[in-house]
């Protein structure tokens, strides 16, 4: 099992290419840029309830479950940005 630390890094991770992409996309086609913030703000709020959960988990099962959501958002995350492009 991963650490908190490294399940936490992971996150931040994820959420800054999701936030990078979003500001790649504004950079190229500024007609998309509502659309690449509305991506941001559901990252960042990922992020929020995420880490909450992390911080409030206490069993290798509340891990695995917390893994389960995180992969499951980045594969969504990557639709989304997909569909701007």
């Amino acid at each position: 099992m991963a650490s908190k630390r490294d399940i936490k890094r992971n996150v931040n991770n994820m959420v800054f290419d999701i936030v990078d992409e979003c500001f790649s996309i504004q950079l190229w086609d500024e007609s998309k840029t509502e659309k690449a913030d509305a991506i941001i703000d559901e990252a960042a709020d990922f992020q929020d309830v995420i880490l909450t959960k992390i911080n409030q988990a206490k069993s290798k099962g509340d891990f695995k479950v917390i893994s389960k959501e995180i992969e499951d958002a980045a594969i969504e995350f990557v639709h989304k940005l997909n569909g701007l492009n």
